[in-house]
């Protein structure tokens, strides 16, 4: 699997003590310096059956001080992808990719479900 993470989120610090003490094997990747690329964005999109805005991260100040609250919905898809891509910092974290599956955001029961 891959875990992409912040380190100084608390949300980011709370899903990857939850993988070690479940044992998952996972490749970690920092979320800032190593941006999503818009293929993997688009792929993971495409594999989670989630609408692109729930890639967003909507409570990031570069979310609001992009203003795109408001701009998001007249924004194509394409253009939505290569924004997320620009910068690791607008996109929902964490996100967790595995074979079958792609959660971004931590909401422990999900994640329980998805690793038995």
């Amino acid at each position: 699997m891959l875990f992409l993470w912040y380190p100084k989120c608390t949300t980011c610090q709370k899903a990857k003590k939850f993988l070690d003490e479940c044992g998952a094997v996972y490749q970690a990747r920092h979320i800032k310096e190593e941006n999503p690329s818009v293929d993997e964005l688009r792929d993971w999109w495409q594999a989670s059956g989630m609408p692109l805005k729930k890639f967003f991260n909507t409570s990031g100040m570069q979310y609001r001080a992009l203003g795109l609250k408001d701009r998001l919905p007249g924004m194509g898809e394409e253009e939505q992808l290569e924004l997320l891509a620009s910068d690791g910092m607008l996109v929902k974290r964490p996100v967790l990719v595995g074979d079958s599956f792609v959660l971004t955001g931590f909401r422990q029961a999900e994640w329980e479900e998805k690793l038995k």
